[in-house]
C-alpha cells in the first residue's frame, strides 16, 4: 500500500528518534500511539548528530515497516541543519537551519489536519505562520519554558525579552499546548496559551530494561565496563541542569574509590565545560560520547548510580529530567541533585539519593552507593506503574486527535 499524499499529522522537531533525548522519545511514542490508532504521520526533523548513526532509523519506524498494513501511516524526512561542535542543535543560526528551510517545505508540502511541534519556540512561530496560511490548527508541545530558563541565565535581557515575545507568539496561536507538569502547564497559561493539557514524561520500558546485555567497551566513549564501578550520566547536558557539580563531587572521592569512573553519554551545551573541568580533575576516570539507547541502557543497567541534577535559580526547579525514568526502568538507583518533583519522588519512594546541588552532598551521596550501604529495591515497577512512554504517548495522541477532530 503506497503512501497517501495527505498526512493526518505532520510533527516537526530539529530533534526525532533514534538520537537519543528526552524529546525525541517522548516525541516517537506519539507517532506510535497515533499510528496505532490508524493516522497517517509525517515527520520533519534532521539527520541525527555525528557520532551517531546517521543513517539510522526509529524503532517506530522499523516496527511499522515490518508491517505491510501500517508501513504507510508514518513518512520521516530528515533534513541538514547546522549543529554545533558537541553535536547539538543549539543558538538561533541552529535553530534557523531548520526553522527557515522548514518553513517553506511546509508551505509547499500537502496539509495534514494538524500539525504538531516540538520547541524551540522559534519552530513554534514558524508553525503559528503556516498554520495560519493552510487554514489548520496546531499543537504545541511545551515540555519546557525557554524563555524561563534563559532568564536564569547569564545572558543579556534583550535576549530574554526577545525569546519570551516568540516563545509568547507560538503557545497564544496554539489550539491545544502539551506540557509536562502542573507548574508548567500554569505557565503557558500566564504566556498566553488558551487550552493546555499535562501529559507527564516516560520512558520507553521495553528498550529501558533491568535485564539484558552487558553494554560494550565503547571506542567512541574510550570506556571498558569492565575497567571499574560506574557512575552514569545519561542525557542532555545543558547549562540549567548544572552536570558539572558530579565532576566537582567526583574529584572528592576519586581517591577513596580508585575503580570508581564517571561516564557522561549525550550532548549539550555544557559539553566542552564539562571536558575542561574533567582534564583537571580525573581525565583517565572520567569519559565522554554519545551512543545509541540501547547501549546507553545496558550502561544505565550497569552503574552503581545514574546521575541527574537541576542547577537552581534558573528557572527549572519543577522539570522532571526523563533522565530519572531511564535510569529506575534500568532498575538503576539515581542521584538526584537539586529540587523539584523529582527530588520529592525519590526520597518518598526510595529510588535513590536527592540531595543539595553542591558538591559536598553530591559526593556523599556517591560514597553511599559505591560503598554498598544503601540498598534499593523495587525501582523499576514505580516507573512501570508510574511514567510508562507507552501511556504518555497515548495521552498525547488523544489530544492531537481531538485538535485534528479524527
Amino acid at each position: 500500500m503506497g503512501y497517501r499524499m495527505h498526512p493526518d499529522v505532520t510533527l516537526v522537531s530539529r530533534i526525532f528518534a533514534p538520537e537519543s533525548a528526552a524529546a525525541s522519545f517522548r516525541l516517537e511514542a506519539l507517532v506510535k500511539a497515533l499510528a496505532d490508532a490508524g493516522t497517517k504521520v509525517d515527520v520533519l526533523t534532521t539527520i541525527p548528530a555525528p557520532g551517531t548513526d546517521r543513517r539510522g532509523r526509529s524503532r517506530a519506524e522499523e516496527l511499522l515497516e515490518a508491517d505491510a498494513y501500517r508501513r504507510s501511516l508514518l513518512r520521516v524526512r530528515r533534513v541538514q541543519a547546522k549543529r554545533d561542535k558537541t553535536g547539538y542543535i543549539r543558538g538561533y543560526l541552529s535553530y534557523l537551519s531548520f526553522d527557515i528551510p522548514a518553513f517553506f517545505r511546509l508551505l509547499l508540502a500537502p496539509a495534514p489536519r494538524v500539525y504538531v511541534n516540538e520547541p524551540p519556540p522559534t519552530t513554534g512561530a514558524v508553525l503559528r505562520l503556516v498554520a495560519a496560511l493552510k487554514r489548520r490548527p496546531y499543537v504545541y508541545y511545551a515540555a519546557d519554558i525557554w524563555s524561563d530558563a534563559a532568564a536564569g541565565m547569564d545572558v543579556p535581557r534583550w535576549v530574554v525579552w526577545t525569546l519570551r515575545t516568540v516563545e509568547q507568539f507560538a503557545l497564544r496561536g496554539a489550539s491545544r499546548v502539551l506540557t509536562v507538569t502542573p507548574q508548567f502547564a500554569k505557565r503557558c497559561k500566564e504566556l498566553g496559551a488558551l487550552r493546555v493539557a499535562v501529559v507527564r514524561n516516560g520512558i520507553d520500558t521495553e528498550v529501558f530494561t533491568d535485564t539484558g546485555a552487558a553494554p560494550e567497551a565503547q571506542a567512541v566513549l574510550g570506556a571498558n565496563p569492565e575497567d571499574g564501578e560506574w557512575l552514569v550520566y545519561a542525557g542532555t547536558a545543558s547549562e540549567w541542569q548544572g552536570a558539572e557539580v558530579f565532576v566537582e563531587a567526583f574529584g572528592k572521592i576519586v581517591e577513596e574509590f580508585p575503580r570508581a569512573r564517571l561516564l557522561f553519554i549525550g550532548q549539550g551545551a555544557a559539553w566542552e565545560s564539562l571536558q575542561n573541568a574533567t582534564a583537571r580533575l580525573a581525565p583517565d576516570k572520567v569519559f565522554f560520547g554519545q551512543v545509541g539507547a540501547e547501549q546507553a541502557a545496558a550502561w544505565q543497567r550497569a552503574a552503581k548510580a545514574c546521575l541527574v541534577s537541576i542547577r537552581p535559580s534558573q528557572g527549572y526547579e519543577e522539570a522532571y529530567p526523563t533522565k530519572v525514568f531511564s535510569a529506575l526502568a534500568c532498575g538503576t538507583p539515581v542521584i538526584y541533585a537539586g529540587s523539584g518533583p523529582a527530588a520529592d519522588d525519590i526520597r518518598k519512594s526510595g529510588l535513590g539519593l536527592a540531595c543539595d546541588w553542591e558538591a559536598t552532598a553530591v559526593a556523599e551521596a556517591m560514597r553511599t552507593v559505591l560503598s554498598g550501604t544503601r540498598q534499593f529495591s523495587g525501582l523499576r515497577e514505580w516507573v512501570l506503574n508510574n511514567h510508562s512512554l507507552a501511556n504518555t504517548g497515548s495521552r498525547a495522541a488523544k489530544v492531537v486527535l481531538e485538535t485534528a477532530k479524527l
